[in-house]
């Protein structure tokens, strides 16, 4: 019998994680079927996908307007398609604000609805896991705490894992990533990332740099590695450098290479977001530093409900690393706290061998166990169960 299985991805990343759960299904079914919006991965994985996968990449708030209508017209013929094609199964890949509208829709309509990877309904607007629980037959997430705050609202859940922790190794090798970036084996380097947006750059770019210039003149071994995301904020970095005359002379700026910056370093200075994260799976102590616009930061105060902003500190329920958000994110005080970062090498392998041990229980092969999650919602099974390991102290 062919399975029918409807996806909707929403950006690149949805792509990717797309097919690699088409993967892992296609090795559970003999005969499966793909239909949705997904881009080039999934569609060479065998999606017919009913629009490009651009139409849904939409960011902020006067663009998302601009756009309504045409969103909502996709939405509309969407919902058409799989009423019409009857899916044993929809899953909405990430983009919640278009997909949970959707997956509400069909399984009113009597078909079967999961949504992969979470929203950040656990850290603000708590009440949407109402509207969540009305949309979905399952939610499948990525870390153990998402898990647990579904399954307090009775939302049923499976903790699959995350893909990044699949993707990395347990076991990196710090030297021979420095001398593929011809860099000292016997430095002390910080690796700083300020942002992949524009926004960030200009939040934070003049922040860390001159954190990383102050911290220069205190530690005389010190070597910096700045990575840039895309060649504009390449440009950006260079152009904010001419103000940096001595940092300038003891750094290596890269184009891309961030993940190789990260396991090449000591110690990471970061914006907060997905690179915390990778930098945890990459074994490293941080910094976490985080600037936005203050009518921004004067609603998120309120609207928050999470004791910490960076994935290693909400992942461990506890305070691993230092994160200085608005005011405290300033030069001298990030300086200080990278300087005692630094002259702690002990507390440095502590930690790293903590990240070691988180990351392994999020190692858990995700796309597998996301598809083993779809087949019991097909075949009207309890959800498979998860559990990672309670994350103590591994030292």
């Amino acid at each position: 019998m062919t399975v029918r299985v409807y996806l909707v991805a929403g950006e690149l990343s949805g792509d990717i994680l797309g097919a690699g759960l088409m993967r892992a299904l296609k090795a559970r079914f003999a005969d499966v079927e793909f239909r949705g919006i997904g881009g080039p991965r999934m569609i060479a994985e065998g999606m017919v996908s009913r629009y490009p996968l651009e139409m849904l990449s939409v960011m902020g708030l006067v663009e998302v307007i601009k756009h309504l209508p045409e969103l909502i017209r996709v939405r509309r013929d969407l919902r058409r398609d799989a009423l019409a094609w009857r899916p044993d199964i929809m899953l909405g890949i990430d983009a919640p604000d278009f997909n949970l509208g959707l997956e509400r829709q069909l399984r009113e309509g009597g078909i079967t609805t999961a949504h992969y990877v979470s929203p950040s309904v656990w850290a603000w607007r708590q009440g949407r896991v109402k509207g969540i629980a009305r949309s979905v037959d399952a939610m499948l997430t990525f870390l153990p705490f998402e898990a647990e705050f579904y399954r307090r609202h009775r939302v049923p859940v499976a903790f699959v894992g995350h893909p990044l922790a699949d993707e990395l190794p347990l076991v990196n090798d710090r030297e021979a990533v420095r001398k593929d970036l011809g860099l000292a084996s016997d430095a002390l380097i910080l690796a700083v990332l300020p942002g992949s947006r524009a926004n960030e750059i200009r939040f934070l770019g003049s922040t860390f740099l001159e954190a990383a210039e102050r911290l220069c003149h205190r530690i005389p071994r010190l070597h910096v590695v700045l990575p840039a995301a895309t060649a504009q904020r390449f440009t950006e970095l260079e152009r904010l450098l001419v103000e940096y005359p001595v940092l300038r002379k003891r750094m290596t700026l890269l184009d891309g290479l961030s993940r190789e910056a990260m396991v090449a370093s000591d110690v990471v200075l970061l914006a907060s977001g997905t690179a915390a994260l990778e930098a945890m799976l990459c074994h490293r102590s941080m910094l976490v530093a985080y600037k936005m616009a203050p009518a921004t930061h004067w609603l998120a105060k309120r609207l928050v409900k999470t004791d910490w902003i960076s994935l290693p500190n909400l992942i461990a329920r506890e305070s691993l690393v230092p994160e200085l958000i608005q005011e405290a994110a300033n030069a001298a005080a990030i300086s200080e706290r990278l300087e005692a970062i630094f002259n702690d090498a002990k507390g440095r392998q502590v930690l790293e061998r903590r990240f070691a041990w988180m990351h392994e229980t999020l190692q858990r092969g995700a796309s597998a166990r996301a598809a083993e999650a779809v087949e019991a919602l097909i075949e009207g099974r309890e959800l498979p169960q998860s559990v990672a390991p309670e994350i103590a102290d591994a030292s």
